[in-house]
């Protein structure tokens, strides 16, 4: 090998570290930068009061008589920039909390859990306003798409294993009211 040749592979080389460097300290930067600069503070989205009636009370079909509704605070993830961020980042979510999807006009909605850190339960809610399916423990930072399988007028997201613990079913009423 030529010293000409030599030098130059000394120079790649020399330059493969350099981009790899820069690679490692300027890429992360811009990503958090551009990820910080797109997540809303949940202090800024809309809330309400959201109740789910079983159904026995709603009349939709029979289930135990002693059941109760649940109410829960949820954000509402109103536009088009809180329904992608979503509870992306957020890291605990009470039992009592959640976050309502409306979908207007109503269509199939389509979900995944980048970017979340815990695990959630999707209860989509028909255009009677009575859950049609709910999907229990969603995994974090999945990129499956969860789907609806059929039209909704909303889908609430609630701490995974919620739906189950209060006995939250298909064919129950979910109402709330204009967000304060």
């Amino acid at each position: 090998m030529s010293s000409h040749d030599d030098s130059l592979s000394r120079a790649r080389t020399g330059l493969s570290a350099l981009l790899l460097v820069l690679s490692l300290v300027v890429l992360p930067v811009a990503v958090c930068s551009a990820q910080s600069q797109s997540v809303q503070d949940l202090a800024t989205f809309p809330r309400t009061t959201l109740e789910i009636t079983p159904a026995a009370k709603s009349g939709h079909h029979p289930k135990k008589n002693d059941a109760q509704s649940h109410r829960f605070e949820v954000w509402i993830a109103d536009t088009p920039e809180r329904q992608q961020q979503g509870l992306m980042f957020v890291r605990d979510l009470p039992g009592t909390q959640g976050m309502l999807f409306p979908q207007d006009p109503p269509r199939v909605a389509n979900f995944w859990m980048k970017n979340t850190y815990i695990e959630l339960d999707m209860v989509f809610i028909g255009t009677d306003g009575h859950i049609i399916k709910t999907i229990e423990h969603a995994q974090p930072f999945k990129l499956d798409s969860l789907s609806s399988d059929r039209p909704v007028s909303a889908v609430l997201e609630l701490k995974g294993g919620e739906a189950a613990k209060l006995g939250v079913r298909v064919g129950d009423l979910v109402s709330w009211s204009p967000p304060r």
